[in-house]
């Protein structure tokens, strides 16, 4: 791979990367907030592109002018070995073909860029043990009724907080419907350290006021209330909460599948 190939790859890998870092392409790969590395990583990459490409160009420009004075020498055509460069140095003759397996390295960038995958969803979930882990603490539910609650800050209230701070709240949280094949639902959320490579997923058992018809992944802003039922996983025998359903509706997919109090 020569320069000028190397530099092309490298500036559509750089543009890839802002491409993902300015859109939500980004959030089906990595946590949120790892977004200013991924700026920073396709400014750095574009930048190395294009001085790559200038130097290249500004070192192509003094060759040109070098062979074109020194073109009267006969040094190159005079020397009796038969290689037919007559080129002045005797050098430039033996260029090789560049090859073009290496611009298939850019075909996984099209891919990335024209096709997003899908968030993991029930599959993942059924096949994974709960990732639930006791919290350090718990922060003060604000005022009003239903609150806003992430699913992992619920479980871990319900779970190790025994429900104390969740007495007489109603709560409102968000996720996606797996059923197991005992037919129990489950509400999800995939929960990242860094990455969707190591995403688990966190559950909680739906009670109460269920929908008839739960269509797994499809995803549900589920209101309800506190209740002591709990379970075992299943897959890694790890503790899932139940959440006794009031009200339950059908919502788009958040712009962030993942959630982001894992590490709170």
């Amino acid at each position: 791979m020569n320069r000028q190939t190397q530099a092309a790859v490298l500036l559509l890998i750089g543009v890839a990367l802002l491409h993902g870092a300015l859109t939500d392409l980004y959030l089906r790969y990595v946590k949120e907030g790892l977004r200013p590395l991924l700026l920073a990583a396709g400014t750095l990459l574009v930048v190395t592109a294009l001085a790559t490409a200038w130097y290249e160009w500004r070192r192509a420009r003094r060759e040109e002018r070098g062979t074109g004075t020194g073109t009267g020498t006969g040094t190159g055509d005079g020397d009796g070995d038969g290689d037919g460069t007559g080129d002045g140095d005797g050098t430039r003759g033996h260029a090789h073909r560049e090859s073009r397996v290496s611009w298939l390295l850019v075909l996984p960038l099209f891919a990335l860029v024209l096709v997003a995958p899908p968030a993991l969803g029930s599959y993942s979930a059924t096949h994974t043990g709960t990732a639930l882990q006791q919290p350090y603490g718990y922060a003060e539910l604000p005022a009003g009724d239903p609150v806003p609650i992430g699913l992992v800050d619920y479980a871990g209230r319900a779970f190790y907080g025994h429900g104390r701070s969740l007495e007489g709240r109603s709560v409102r949280l968000t996720g996606f419907v797996a059923v197991t094949p005992s037919g129990t639902p489950y509400l999800v959320r995939m929960a990242l350290n860094c990455c969707a490579a190591d995403a688990q997923p966190v559950k909680i058992g739906l009670t109460g006021n269920i929908p008839p018809v739960l269509q797994p992944n499809a995803w549900l802003e589920v209101t309800g209330r506190y209740t002591a039922r709990r379970t075992r996983d299943p897959v890694n025998d790890g503790p899932i909460p139940f959440l006794r359903v009031t009200a339950a509706r059908p919502v788009p997919t958040p712009r962030d599948p993942y959630d982001e109090t894992w590490n709170n």
